[in-house]
C-alpha cells in the first residue's frame, strides 16, 4: 500500500493531522532549497520523537574513507558525502517551564503543515495543550531566499490559549550535529569559535580533511502582538552551541512571535577571514527588508521561475500537483548559478547517495534545464565535466588505461571516483557514453556549437580513447566485444555485452570521428590546437572506426530483439506480472544472488538505448522490444519509469504512459518505493518533466527544428508547457481537439507538427 495523506492540491503540497509514524517521511517530501542550500522539514522546536535532522550546503562535502571487506586495486579511498551542516533553524519554546514538544504534550489538534510550490515557502500550524494544561497555538512560516541565498528567514508565532503564561523562545546555532549515512562515525566537523553580538550569533566551523570553512549564523527579533519588544536575551554558549533566551508574560489570547534569520557563509564563496563580517551584514540587510518584504520578494522570485517552468494540467489535481512539486525539487537543488555545483540524486533532502553527482545530470537533468533556463545554465553542467578531464583521465590510469583515455567517475564531488561498488565502480561504465551524449544533445537543442570546439571535444576524444581500449576482439565472433559490465539495469552484474552499453560505445567513437571531420571544415583552428594538445593521430582514429564498425550485439532471432546481454535468455523468463506482490519490491525481499540469477530488470536498459538513439531504429523495433523487455521490469530504479512513458506515449499507448507518468511524478508523494523517509529522488524528477514534454507532447528536435506529435491522456482535459528554444520560448497547449502554439519575441520560427512544416508568427496563437 503506498502512502496516501498528501492532500491533492494544484499549488501546495498539504498535510493534515499529526501521526508520528510519518514525521521522517514529511521531513523530506516537505524540504526547502534555494540552489545554494536546503534542508529537511524538521521542525523548529524541540521534538523527542523518530526524526532525521538535516542542513545541507552545495559544495560541501566529507571525504568518508570507504568501508570494503576486501580492497581491491583501483578501489576509491573514501565515499564523499554532503554533510549535514549545523543547524540554524532551532527554536526551543517552553511554556511555565515545560518544553514544547509534538511527542510528549498531552493533545494535538488541527496540525496542518503546507509546502506552498507557486511562493517559496513551507508553513506549520497546529494547537496543543502541554501536559501543564496549558493550550497553544503554533504558526510558523519559513523560506530560503532565492534572492540572498545565504539566508533563510523563520516567524515563529506562539498563542495562549487558554490562560496566561509566561513563554520562553530559546534560539539557537548547533555545530554538533552527526550524519546519518557515516562509514566510521568520524567526526566530520570541527567547531573553531562560537561568538554572538547584540541580537546576532556566529558558529565558525571547518569540515575535517576537506577543510571547507563555514560561519553558520543567526540573528533575531522578538515582538508581541506585533509590537518589536527591545529586550536584550541572556546568552549561553558552549563548544558547539550557541542559544538566546528571551521570556515575556503572555496574557490569554495575545501572540508571541519570534522572527529569525539565518544561514551560511562558506569560504567557496568569501575569504575565510571574512566569514563572520559577511555574515553580520548579510543578517543585517536581510533584517532590514524584514521578514514580509523578503517574502514579496520571494514570490517574485518564484513567480519568475514559474513564468518559464510551469506545465499546466487541467482535470487531474494529483497529476498537476506531481509535476509542479517535481519542478519545485529540482529549483531547490540547481538554479544554474554556480558552474561549480552539479544535481546531486538526493538534493538537499537526505545523505543518500552522498549528494554526489552520477550520470543522471547528463541523462535525464540537462534536457529540463536547456529548456526551462538560459542554455548557458544547461553549458554549465557540461563545463562542470570538462572541469573534471584531468581526474576523469587519472581515474581511467588507476584501471590501467593509457594515452589519455578518461573514465568519469559513477559518483564524483571533484572529478575523483569515490562510489565503492565494485560492480559498479569498475562496470557500471555506460555512464561515460551518458556524458558523450549530454554533449551532442546540448548542440542539437541549441545549435551552440562552440562548446564543442572549446572544450567538447577534448572530453570526446578522452572517451572515444577509453572504449578502443575498453573494447576487447573476440577471434571466436570476429567482432569486439565488452567484457564484465553492469549496465543501467542494476539488477544483472559483471554480464557480458551489455547491448546498452556496447551501443552507446559505438556511438560515441561514430560521434567524435564526425565531429572532427565536421571541424576541419569551419572550425580548423580548434582542431588543430586540440589535436596538438592531445596528440591525436590519423592511425588512432583509424582504430577507433574499426572498433565502432565491428561492434557485437547479441540477437535473438526467435524473438526478433537485441538481447539485453550474452546469456539473458538462459533465464528462467518468468514475467513480473507472476511474481507475488508480497515478494516485491524485491530489492528488499530477496537475496541479491536470487536477484542477480532472476529476468528482472531494475530500470530501462537495452529501452535506455532506444531512447537516446530513438532514430535509429523504426518504431516497429521499437514496438518488438518494449514488448519484449517491459514485461520484465520491476522499476525498482526512480529512472526507469519516466523512459517506458515517453515510448509509450510514442507507440500510442496513452494509458500504460499515463501511468507510467503518475510513477514517476509521484514517486515521493506517494512512495512507491517505501523509502521518501530517506530523501526524494530528484534527478529522476526532470524524467518527469520529460515525460510531458517528450512523451505526451512528442517535442524531439529534426533537423534543427522543433518537432511535436503531441497526444493527450483521456484523464486530462488539456495540457501546456514552455520550451526555450535557442532563446525563442514557445508555448504549447494541447487539449482533447486541438494543439496551439504561442511565440514570444519578434521573429517566427518553423516547427513541424506531426511531420509537416508549419511557420508560428510571434504573439500569435496558431492553432492545429
Amino acid at each position: 500500500m503506498n502512502q496516501d495523506y498528501i492532500q491533492p492540491n494544484n499549488w501546495s503540497i498539504i498535510e493534515e493531522g499529526f501521526d508520528a509514524e510519518r514525521v521522517k517521511s514529511s521531513e523530506s517530501i516537505f524540504s526547502i532549497g534555494n540552489g545554494a542550500m536546503g534542508q529537511r522539514a524538521n521542525f523548529e522546536e524541540q521534538y523527542s520523537g523518530s526524526t532525521f535532522q538535516g542542513s545541507y550546503i552545495a559544495g560541501v562535502y566529507y571525504p568518508d574513507k570507504t568501508r570494503v571487506g576486501w580492497w581491491k586495486n583501483g578501489y576509491p579511498e573514501y565515499f564523499a558525502k554532503v554533510l549535514n551542516a549545523p543547524n540554524w533553524i532551532g527554536i526551543n519554546v517552553t511554556v511555565n517551564g515545560e518544553a514544547l514538544d509534538l511527542a510528549t504534550c498531552k493533545e494535538v489538534r488541527n496540525f496542518r503543515r503546507e509546502l506552498n510550490m507557486q511562493e517559496g515557502w513551507l508553513s506549520r500550524t497546529f494547537e496543543v495543550t502541554l501536559q501543564n494544561g496549558i493550550a497553544l497555538k503554533v504558526d510558523a512560516k519559513r523560506f530560503l531566499s532565492i534572492d540572498m541565498d545565504e539566508v533563510g528567514v523563520i516567524q515563529y508565532h506562539v498563542t495562549a490559549l487558554n490562560s496566561a503564561a509566561d513563554i520562553t523562545f530559546e534560539p539557537y546555532l548547533d555545530a554538533g550535529i552527526t550524519n546519518e549515512d557515516s562509514n566510521w562515525d568520524d567526526k566530520f566537523w570541527n567547531t573553531l569559535s562560537v561568538t554572538s553580538e547584540g541580537s546576532q550569533a556566529f558558529i565558525l566551523s571547518h569540515t575535517m580533511k576537506t577543510k571547507f570553512h563555514v560561519c553558520t549564523a543567526m540573528q533575531t527579533e522578538l515582538s508581541l502582538n506585533g509590537k518589536v519588544l527591545n529586550e536584550t536575551p541572556s546568552v549561553s554558549k558552549s563548544e558547539h552551541n550557541i542559544s538566546f533566551s528571551h521570556t515575556a508574560k503572555v496574557a490569554k489570547g495575545e501572540t508571541l512571535t519570534m522572527t529569525k534569520f539565518g544561514g551560511y557563509t562558506v569560504d567557496r564563496n568569501h575569504d575565510k577571514n571574512d566569514l563572520v563580517s559577511v555574515a553580520q551584514k548579510t543578517l543585517a540587510k536581510a533584517a532590514a527588508l524584514g521578514f514580509d518584504q523578503m517574502l514579496a520578494q520571494q514570490k517574485e522570485a518564484w513567480a519568475e521561475i514559474w513564468k518559464m517552468s510551469d506545465i499546466t494540467i487541467d482535470g487531474d489535481v494529483k497529476a498537476q500537483q506531481g509535476i509542479r512539486f517535481n519542478i519545485m525539487q529540482l529549483n531547490h537543488t540547481y538554479l544554474g548559478k554556480d558552474a561549480r555545483l552539479n544535481i546531486g540524486p538526493k538534493g538537499f533532502t537526505g545523505e543518500k547517495y552522498g549528494g554526489s553527482t552520477y550520470w543522471d545530470t547528463e541523462a535525464y537533468c540537462i534536457p529540463f534545464y536547456m529548456a526551462t533556463k538560459d542554455q548557458k545554465v544547461a553549458r554549465n553542467l557540461l563545463e562542470y565535466r570538462y572541469h573534471h578531464l584531468e581526474k576523469a583521465i587519472e581515474n581511467a590510469e588507476k584501471l590501467g588505461f593509457k594515452n589519455g583515455a578518461a573514465l568519469y567517475p559513477m559518483v564524483t564531488m571533484n572529478g575523483e571516483e569515490c562510489h565503492n561498488e565494485w560492480e559498479i565502480t569498475f562496470e557500471e561504465i555506460h555512464r561515460n557514453g551518458a556524458i558523450a551524449f549530454a554533449i551532442f544533445n546540448y548542440h542539437r537543442f541549441t545549435g551552440d556549437f562552440s562548446y564543442i570546439s572549446e572544450k567538447g571535444l577534448e572530453v570526446l576524444i578522452a572517451i572515444a580513447r577509453f572504449w578502443k581500449q575498453r573494447a576487447t576482439f573476440s577471434t571466436l565472433r570476429n567482432k569486439y566485444v565488452i567484457l564484465g559490465v553492469t549496465g543501467p539495469n542494476e539488477y544483472e552484474n559483471n554480464i557480458n555485452n551489455n547491448f546498452y552499453t556496447n551501443y552507446i560505445a559505438q556511438w560515441c567513437l561514430n560521434y567524435t570521428l564526425e565531429t572532427i571531420s565536421k571541424m576541419k571544415e569551419g572550425y580548423a583552428a580548434d582542431l588543430i590546437r586540440v589535436i596538438k594538445k592531445v596528440k591525436l593521430t590519423e592511425e588512432e582514429m583509424s582504430d577507433w572506426d574499426q572498433v565502432a564498425n565491428n561492434m557485437y550485439y547479441p540477437y535473438s532471432e526467435e524473438h526478433d530483439v537485441y538481447l539485453q546481454q550474452d546469456g539473458f535468455l538462459d533465464k528462467e523468463l518468468i514475467t513480473v506480472k507472476d511474481l507475488p506482490k508480497s515478494e516485491r519490491p524485491i530489492n528488499q525481499k530477496w537475496s541479491w544472488d536470487r536477484i542477480l540469477r532472476s529476468p528482472y530488470i531494475k530500470q530501462a536498459d537495452t529501452l535506455q538505448g532506444f531512447y537516446f538513439f530513438e532514430d535509429q531504429f523504426s518504431t516497429e523495433e521499437l514496438e518488438r522490444h518494449f514488448d519484449f523487455y517491459e514485461p520484465f521490469t520491476v522499476h525498482e530504479s526512480s529512472l526507469s519509469p519516466c523512459v517506458h512513458s515517453i515510448q509509450a506515449a510514442k507507440l500510442g499507448r496513452m494509458e500504460q504512459a499515463y501511468q507510467f507518468y503518475l510513477r514517476t511524478s509521484r514517486l515521493d508523494l506517494d512512495d512507491y518505493n517505501h523509502e521518501v523517509e530517506e530523501g526524494l529522488h530528484i534527478t529522476s524528477m526532470a524524467g518527469t518533466w520529460m515525460s510531458i514534454v517528450e512523451g505526451f507532447g512528442g517535442m524531439r528536435v529534426i533537423d534543427n527544428k522543433l518537432s511535436f506529435e503531441p497526444k493527450i491522456p483521456e484523464q486530462w482535459e488539456a495540457y501546456s508547457f514552455k520550451i526555450n528554444f535557442r532563446n525563442q520560448i514557445l508555448k504549447i497547449s494541447v487539449s482533447k481537439n486541438e494543439t496551439s502554439f504561442e511565440l514570444e519575441g519578434d521573429k517566427s520560427m518553423t516547427i513541424l507538427i506531426n511531420g509537416k512544416e508549419i511557420s508560428v508568427k510571434p504573439q500569435e496563437v496558431l492553432t492545429v
